[in-house]
């Protein structure tokens, strides 16, 4: 009996120590490294496999590889009652991710001045979205100066609408700014009067710091900003580093200003060159030139046609997301860190997903990370398919997850 028990005991401490040892095999360095290679919509189950588990995938991400930006397209139909169906572009894993979830209850068409918001407009109520993946959105009372095309932006604690209007009755540069806290609008000075003839998103490029708001002309480079604070506009400014520059775009990559231009020929009637720089905010004077795209993207880009209007550039983090809405097929993207710039091209999942062209194309871009995910895969009738060259597999809740077919 005593010998069966020592044998017994010693089984067991076998067991536990090849337990131990199966373990550690997987832990530490090896499992980091092994992590930086999995899609950030897989590493929301991995964290929650154990403790060294979770710890493991928040070291992959903080010393590995750090969260890039998402560019977030949604493919809605011109007709009410405007069905909309949304995609997701991770570019840490080159997928393309379908987000399934119950319909936006629509007011309106549903628009964005490529930023993170989203918004929809109508004579009555003004709605918009600023969380990542847009699972919350605010309901509010419209501005009170009707518009069709206007920009949008958050700054701080409010929401600034400018330009846009189209009633003779209404001035064509008007800006409101709606307070998120007091819930409640104001009216702001006027879009400066350069902007008279191109007071809308269509001909303006925006970008947010802190407590200020930038716009650009694109057509001219011409460009002012917003303090919200003052409810005033200072400027101009001129952001136009080469003659032959037909459009420009700014934004913020962390806390660098950017500016991409679309550059021509002698004649202005095709996109020749994109080029990077890097601005000072405060002076607005060019630091750098960052990057240029390659010629053979170019081609891409272009299509059989590509004009200032149909040009929609995303800038967040250190990316530059560029598409053309005349020739959708592609989306050219463009990682500019400490390094040189890397660029590279991703098929359109509308396209791959054999969706109508027609249907209006939304692009935003934003900052996904665990928590954000963890949110949309917890909520109730939300549901990612992953589109790639893995197949398609369904991620629901944790516990739903289903393998790759």
């Amino acid at each position: 009996m005593a010998e069966h028990s020592i044998m017994k005991r010693e089984q067991t401490t076998t067991t536990k120590a090849e337990k131990e040892e199966a373990a550690a095999s997987i832990h530490g360095d090896i499992l980091e490294s092994v992590l930086t290679h999995v899609p950030l919509i897989d590493l929301v189950p991995a964290s929650h496999v154990s403790k060294s588990w979770k710890r493991a995938v928040s070291t992959s991400l903080r010393h590995f590889n750090k969260i890039k930006p998402w560019l977030l397209l949604h493919s809605q139909a011109t007709r009410s009652p405007y069905s909309t169906t949304a995609y997701a572009f991770d570019p840490r894993s080159c997928l393309w991710l379908q987000i399934r979830r119950p319909p936006i209850k629509h007011i309106s068409p549903l628009r964005s001045s490529h930023s993170t918001l989203l918004y929809m407009l109508s004579s009555s109520k003004f709605s918009f979205s600023v969380d990542p993946l847009h699972l919350t959105w605010h309901h509010v009372d419209a501005p009170v100066v009707w518009r069709t095309d206007p920009i949008v932006a958050v700054v701080g604690h409010r929401v600034i609408v400018a330009g846009g209007a189209c009633d003779f009755e209404d001035d064509p540069l008007a800006v409101e700014m709606y307070d998120l806290k007091t819930r409640t609008w104001d009216t702001c000075e006027s879009l400066p009067a350069h902007f008279k003839d191109s007071a809308a998103s269509m001909w303006l490029s925006v970008a947010v710091r802190s407590n200020k708001m930038y716009v650009v002309e694109k057509s001219t480079g011409v460009t002012y900003w917003f303090n919200p604070e003052t409810k005033s506009w200072y400027g101009p400014y001129s952001l136009r580093p080469q003659r032959n520059v037909y459009s420009s775009a700014i934004g913020f990559a962390d806390d660098r200003l950017i500016l991409i231009c679309l550059i021509g020929d002698d004649h202005g009637e095709e996109v020749t060159s994109v080029k990077l720089w890097e601005l000072n905010d405060a002076s607005f004077k060019f630091c750098k030139e960052i990057g240029e795209m390659p010629e053979q993207l170019i081609e891409k880009l272009r299509g059989d046609t590509f004009s200032i209007s149909s040009a929609i550039i995303n800038v967040m983090g250190d990316f530059v997301y560029i598409s053309n809405t005349s020739a959708p097929e592609e989306v050219i993207f463009c990682e500019f860190g400490s390094g040189p710039c890397r660029w590279s091209s991703v098929r359109n999942a509308v396209v791959n997903d054999h969706r109508r062209l027609t249907e209006r194309l939304v692009f935003t871009c934003a900052n996904v990370g665990m928590s954000a995910l963890q949110r949309a895969i917890n909520a109730e009738d939300t549901q990612f398919a992953v589109l790639g060259s893995r197949g398609e597999h369904s991620v629901g809740s944790v516990q739903n997850r289903t393998e790759p077919k």
